[in-house]
């Protein structure tokens, strides 16, 4: 990883590997802030964004095992206001070119990404981008219950378990963990998942006495050229004193904050012989594939990822590609916007992590080569 550092195309970067609940590498190279020139330590904060959507997932799973939801609830049951959805025609010009939905959202949609809802982030130009920021449903300074009533204005980008699209339903499932538990989901997280598994530095905001920590932010010279060198800083993405104050919006696709200590802590939670807050078959059940037959993950502008599926909080390897480690089937992965990604090898049993904060590096060529060197280094063909 040093290469990527060198190159200027990172400011620093940790990296970890487990085999089982054993740490065979941890590493830290780089800076994190290269302005006041602060070297990258083990203890510092990164902003960790989708990461985010894998707690989540585990909150909602949580419930399930609770017997308070189930995956295949209509989501009307829990929040009225997202049933009876209509969905844009095939070709549609408007938002009002629709259609009634053919069957309700669901749990299970809402944890696989099938649900129909849209995110207004990486399909610039489309109709919904459009709607999406224009009635700001990603706004930090609203609540979830607030994004619950903007959504129930707009339409589905098509029908319910039909196809995958990146979107805003893990932040719905932050509102229905709030709605089924009673609590607000930040003390639903403490409670039931943080706590317990000791995440101290996990959280939606990092308090004050923690800031030394906070990493800076950066982004590429050329956002078109992912391998251009040089780094810009940006002190105010994704708005002015983000995380480093409390919000209104607590994120479930994107909000949290977190530290290697932490997401290790996270990664050996899902090992077979780890510590475990949910149940194996629970665990199971999310890294498997749970889309259907023939359908896979794609996006705007980069088309369909090949081999991929998804799981409940992340994706699942089904068919290694050029750029995936040998071996890699199985894998269950996910990343954040700013260059965290984690990994999980059930079948292998090893997990890794890579945590760096460079914007719109979700999937950049450095994580891919971070993970095929660890498979080869824990002897993985």
């Amino acid at each position: 990883m040093q290469q990527y550092v060198d190159r200027q195309i990172l400011a620093g970067v940790s990296t970890a590997v487990l085999v089982g609940r054993d740490l065979v590498h941890e590493h830290h190279t780089g800076w994190a802030d290269i302005e006041n020139q602060i070297p990258l330590r083990g203890d510092h904060l990164f902003r960790v964004f989708s990461n985010t959507k894998l707690i989540t997932s585990m909150a909602i799973m949580l419930l399930i095992e609770d017997g308070k939801i189930a995956l295949d609830d209509p989501l009307e049951n829990y929040l009225p206001q997202l049933g009876k959805r209509r969905v844009l025609k095939a070709g549609a010009n408007s938002l009002d070119d629709t259609e009634p939905a053919r069957s309700s959202i669901t749990i299970r949609h809402l944890l696989n990404h099938t649900s129909g809802l849209s995110y207004g982030l990486l399909d610039h130009g489309s109709l919904m981008y459009k709607a999406y920021n224009e009635r700001k449903v990603l706004n930090a300074f609203q609540t979830l219950a607030e994004m619950i009533d903007i959504l129930e204005e707009l339409p589905l980008s098509f029908h319910p378990g039909e196809a995958w699209q990146y979107s805003i339903a893990t932040d719905v499932l932050s509102r229905v963990v709030e709605v089924v538990s009673g609590r607000n989901f930040d003390q639903f997280l403490r409670l039931r998942i943080l706590n317990p598994l000791g995440m101290d530095d996990t959280g939606f905001y990092v308090p004050e006495n923690k800031l030394h920590r906070l990493t800076a932010y950066y982004g590429g010279a050329d956002p078109a050229n992912v391998l251009q060198r040089g780094l810009r800083r940006l002190d105010k993405s994704p708005y002015p004193g983000a995380f480093t104050k409390p919000v209104p919006r607590l994120s479930g696709g994107g909000g949290l904050v977190s530290s290697m200590h932490d997401m290790l802590v996270l990664m050996r939670s899902f090992m077979p012989d780890g510590d475990h807050l949910l149940k194996p078959e629970t665990m199971h059940l999310m890294m498997q594939n749970q889309l259907p037959a023939g359908a896979g993950i794609g996006f705007p502008g980069v088309g369909d990822v090949p081999g991929k599926g998804f799981g409940f909080g992340g994706a699942v390897t089904l068919l290694p590609s050029s750029i995936d480690p040998v071996g890699s089937e199985s894998e269950f992965e996910w990343g954040g916007i700013a260059g965290t990604h984690w990994w999980i090898n059930p079948r292998r049993n090893i997990a890794g992590i890579l945590m760096t904060q460079r914007l719109m590096s979700f999937w950049h060529p450095f994580s891919f080569d971070f993970k095929r060197l660890a498979y080869a280094a824990v002897g993985v063909k």
